[in-house]
């Protein structure tokens, strides 16, 4: 990373997507992070196709998401929440949480999280 951050533009279509190993139709792609110097926070989007799930896990660090579009549902704790378009989430550092989509069409998100190790540790 270098010592002053510059300012970056980059588009959609430069932008990777890849499965996530212990998920099923999941996939991420990271929109802003360390590759571009951001010294503080990522930015990813994830998509899940229908039909697609996470399992219970946990992550070291805090996320903040934002529901893109689609509808599915997110597992927090003990409770089940049903999220769609316009809906923002908060998860802390080590709470367990997992996703479902159950419909037909596809869901997408914005994670926010803060650089450094998001180690996930699946719970099931």
């Amino acid at each position: 990373m270098s010592e002053t951050p510059q300012p970056v533009v980059k588009h959609m279509e430069a932008i990777e997507y890849e499965p996530l190993e212990a998920a099923e139709g999941v996939s991420k792609g990271v929109l802003i992070g360390p590759d571009e110097d951001a010294p503080n926070f990522a930015i990813r989007r994830f998509v899940i196709d229908a039909g697609g799930s996470v399992p219970k896990h946990t992550n070291e660090v805090e996320q903040e998401q934002y529901v893109l579009e689609g509808e599915y549902v997110v597992g927090i704790d003990e409770t089940e929440y049903t999220v769609s378009s316009g809906d923002s989430l908060f998860i802390p550092a080590g709470t367990v949480h997992w996703y479902r989509n159950e419909n037909e069409t596809a869901g997408a998100f914005l994670c926010a999280v803060p650089n450094g190790d998001d180690e996930i540790q699946l719970t099931e």
